[in-house]
């Protein structure tokens, strides 16, 4: 599958612990670096600056990482591949300070021409990346079209928490 592009970022990271952050990193290439050692240390570079909270890091086990740093490792493993990426709840578990730099940099992912395929259900940092969703419900598919279109749908709110409308919070007294 990876030969053939595909990669899979999975929901709970599923880094090695005791290996260290550049050997977790080495293994998204396994397929790749007897071959094309050179370039996999370029992507290895790469990543490190997409993610330059990992840079220094190199030699830590990966275990000893916070759960974004952790992500970011997950991520940048995924991509030295050179895949079209898949992710699964790429924010579940993270602060909403290491969600907005990952979706950022997905974003940023994106325009170099990687196709992303986002598994999310945080919608409001997912819709902000992604140019078409697909929102289901019970398997299957209750919505979908253009991010922009969705992400004032009321639906999306249906689906998601079973009304069809959004209650405001009470002002503070």
């Amino acid at each position: 599958m990876v030969k053939q592009g595909i990669s899979l970022v999975p929901e709970r990271r599923e880094i090695f612990n005791s290996l260290s952050v550049k050997d977790n990193l080495l293994l998204g290439a396994y397929h790749r670096y007897r071959s094309e050692k050179n370039e996999v240390i370029i992507d290895m570079e790469n990543v490190l600056d997409l993610f330059p909270a990992l840079r220094g890091r190199e030699n830590h086990p990966a275990g000893t990482l916070s759960g974004g740093l952790q992500q970011m490792l997950a991520i940048g493993r995924g991509l030295m591949a050179r895949p079209r990426l898949l992710l699964d709840e790429p924010s579940v578990g993270l602060a909403p300070l290491v969600v907005r730099e990952i979706m950022s940099t997905l974003a940023n992912l994106k325009k170099t021409g990687v196709t992303i395929v986002l598994v999310e259900q945080n919608t409001a940092a997912a819709l902000k990346v992604a140019d078409r969703a697909l929102v289901m419900e019970r398997g299957s598919i209750v919505l979908s079209g253009c991010s922009q279109e969705i992400m004032g749908d009321s639906r999306v709110q249906q689906a998601y928490l079973g009304r069809t409308r959004v209650v405001q919070p009470a002002a503070a007294l």
